[in-house]
């Protein structure tokens, strides 16, 4: 189990933006910031022929990295994710290249939120959404059919 890279008390549920030391609590951040041991990590240079072992400060983001604890209540469970992953009816919108490049678009948008409202006025786009949140929020009454099935 880590601990946090400032207190090394409790385990950490946040990453420093800038050199990604993982950390457990906003005081904590906050000493990291002010005892100036932020060092931020440069990005590797692929020409580079080198080979550097990977620490925990350089270990890829997570979607915890990302989540403050406020929207960690909103966190979907692991068990839903591998649920889209595994769903045939996601897997054929996906084949679909238009469905593809609008994803794209959204994805590189500066301003992801004007993007999302652009991309929700293409019907494809809007069906892609609801199947993926029938998979993480299904009704009750797909509940009830999945229960029917056992």
């Amino acid at each position: 189990m880590q601990l946090c890279g400032v207190c090394s008390e409790h385990v950490p549920k946040y990453r420093c933006p800038a050199c990604r030391i993982r950390y457990c609590s906003v005081s904590c951040f906050k000493r990291h910031k002010d005892d100036d041991s932020c060092h931020p990590v440069k990005e590797s240079d692929p020409a580079s022929s080198s080979w550097t072992p990977v620490t925990s400060a350089e270990q890829p983001w997570t979607v915890e990295d990302l989540l403050d604890e406020d929207s960690q209540t909103d966190k979907v469970p692991l068990q839903r994710l591998q649920q889209l992953g595994g769903s045939e009816a996601l897997k054929g919108l996906l084949r679909n290249p238009h469905l593809r490049r609008l994803m794209m678009s959204v994805d590189s948008a500066e301003d992801k939120a004007k993007a999302m409202k652009d991309a929700m006025q293409e019907p494809l786009f809007v069906e892609f959404a609801d199947q993926c949140l029938n998979i993480i929020e299904p009704t009750d009454t797909e509940n009830e059919d999945d229960n029917d099935e056992f």
